[in-house]
């Protein structure tokens, strides 16, 4: 396959380092963008000719259009993009959360995907490109105190339909990885005290019993999507498990 150019956000750790790892192994181009800059420097030094880094939060204003300008500026295109990171917090009842609580996870899990896809568009139209968003089985099922989580994946759901339909050029897909060995894993065993019982157990029971899935195979999935995605796949909402997907599993 010919070296191809991707953004990849939330990428200095877990699954968005996983993705990164899998397209630099497979000798892509990547752009990396996270808060954190150290990771992403190691990525840089070990692979100087395929990796660009930004180093800031997805949430600020001119954060969407810096990371597509490095893309173009760095390696001339721009031929995918995974939407890869989020918050988890508030975990939080309706009752007893704020609506600024709110909307500031809305600015981290949905706005700032909104504002990067729009930067990406021209670029991936003329590359017929692909957009990978990471989307979660909370965006189509409710857990108590999970609404504001939920709710703004269920959004990314919704703006990659939208994409689909608007772009026809561009294909869009959402991706839920599944219940993936991360941090926000451990902070959802930390801090979800307020979830339902039997749910919440759930999810201690999953890391306790080796039950959750490995970043770098969720990773390898959500590559291979970005490179590859077929057309009839634009719009749809998957589980990385899913049997629609079992072609870009093959070998893991």
């Amino acid at each position: 396959m010919e070296s191809k150019v991707i953004i990849v956000t939330g990428a200095s750790r877990g699954i968005g380092l996983a993705v990164a790892q899998s397209l630099l192994a497979a000798s892509h181009k990547v752009v990396l963008v996270s808060r954190s800059a150290e990771k992403l420097q190691e990525l840089k030094n070990a692979h100087p000719e395929q990796v660009a880094f930004l180093a800031a939060d997805m949430t600020a204003e001119d954060t969407a259009h810096r990371a597509t300008e490095l893309a173009i500026l760095t390696f001339g295109r721009l031929d995918g993009v995974v939407v890869n990171h989020g918050v988890l917090s508030p975990i939080t009842r309706l009752a007893d959360s704020s609506v600024e609580e709110w909307k500031k996870l809305y600015d981290a899990n949905f706005f700032s995907a909104l504002a990067l896809t729009k930067s990406a568009l021209p670029h991936l139209r003329s590359s017929k490109g692909r957009i990978i968003y990471v989307s979660s089985g909370a965006a189509i099922s409710a857990y108590t105190a999970w609404g504001a989580y939920g709710s703004s994946k269920a959004a990314l759901n919704s703006l990659a339909r939208h994409v689909a339909v608007e772009e026809p050029e561009v294909t869009a897909v959402a991706v839920s990885p599944g219940r993936v060995d991360t941090d926000m894993q451990k902070e959802l065993r930390e801090r979800g005290e307020a979830m339902a019982k039997k749910d919440y157990e759930g999810f201690i029971a999953d890391f306790e019993e080796g039950r959750l899935v490995k970043p770098e195979l969720a990773g390898k999935v959500l590559a291979r999507l970005v490179l590859d995605a077929r057309g009839e796949l634009s719009g749809k909402y998957f589980k990385w498990d899913a049997p629609e997907l079992a072609e870009y599993r093959q070998g893991l």
